[in-house]
């Protein structure tokens, strides 16, 4: 039998958010009434999967922050009508970030949510610029984490992704086949090089699938992250004390090996990516963890829900 489970990259789409329906519709019409569901569709597939909590988040798309806000209020809604089954993270403006980190503190102490979710960029602008520092400032002031979540390529960005094949397969090429996640992991490292992790040395930020890329390289990136400035805190602590990483989206345990040869078992969650993979193939993963050598039942049990317990102030119920 498998422990309880937690999931915490689990999306959502808002008809609040003008342009994301259309946008989802187009990209994955197939997953459009997952998507939209708050309800007893999401509860289905929720026990289908054996999960106990889902941590729910809006899909990537740049909202301003009045539609920001109202997406949040629904989320919240659909929290409070299942409080033990749906938590929520914010979904913040970025581009704004004074009223970013306005809004994650409203839904943190007014809605309860246990953190945000936020895009992995602003068309191309990444947030190693201390203008978007107030949002990690605030994050940190209210003891929540940050999940850093990968976006789709900007117009900008398209053309590194496209070559002597259709324009699908670019499309791929930059979603998840690739550059969602090399993108992500590129991220940490602009922000580990910029000092926010001296700065704001007790911040927690999340990023998923595996550790996006960073751990296969993680031996390679050490060294060579000592020539990038004088630094209270090298790259190693950074990582095993402000990163936790989710599994999401992967369900083999080639990539959970290496990552646990890098990363501290208190870091790794368990999380699906639903509805763009689906609870019962992460079910499958858990019971395929269970029967290797990979980790002990103690340890399972960290990385099902005792992990996302501590660092988000949730409990399982049932």
């Amino acid at each position: 039998m498998a422990p309880p489970l937690i999931t915490l990259e689990e999306h959502f789409v808002s008809g609040k958010i003008h342009g994301a329906t259309d946008r989802y519709q187009a990209a994955f019409g197939e997953l459009l009434p997952k998507l939209q569901s708050l309800g007893e569709e999401r509860l289905k597939d929720m026990d289908d999967g054996s999960l106990n909590l889902q941590v729910m988040s809006h899909t990537p798309v740049n909202a301003p922050a009045d539609e920001c806000r109202q997406a949040n209020d629904e989320l919240a809604e659909a929290c409070r009508s299942h409080p033990t089954r749906f938590a929520g993270f914010a979904m913040l403006p970025m581009h704004e970030p004074a009223a970013a980190a306005d809004e994650l503190e409203r839904t943190v102490k007014q809605l309860g949510f246990v953190g945000a979710l936020v895009n992995n960029h602003i068309e191309g602008t990444f947030y190693d610029d201390e203008k978007f520092w107030p949002v990690f400032e605030r994050a940190v002031e209210l003891d929540v984490p940050i999940c850093l979540h990968p976006t789709f390529a900007s117009e900008a960005m398209l053309p590194h992704y496209k070559g002597n094949y259709p324009d699908k397969t670019a499309f791929g090429l930059s979603t998840a086949a690739w550059g969602w996640h090399t993108e992500t992991g590129l991220h940490i490292l602009r922000l580990f090089a910029s000092g926010l992790f001296d700065k704001l040395p007790s911040l927690k930020i999340v990023i998923g699938h595996m550790g996006e890329m960073l751990p296969f390289a993680f031996d390679r990136i050490l060294p060579m992250s000592k020539g990038w400035g004088d630094r209270e805190r090298d790259l190693k602590m950074v990582w095993h004390e402000n990163i936790w990483i989710t599994t999401s989206g992967y369900f083999s345990l080639a990539p959970l090996a290496c990552l646990l040869q890098v990363s501290s078992i208190d870091k790794i969650m368990y999380s699906v990516d639903y509805p763009f993979s689906m609870n019962d193939k992460g079910l499958a993963f858990v019971k395929e963890m269970q029967g290797s050598d990979l980790v002990n039942d103690e340890q399972l049990e960290m990385i099902c829900y005792k992990n996302a317990e501590r660092l988000l102030k949730v409990r399982v119920e049932g």
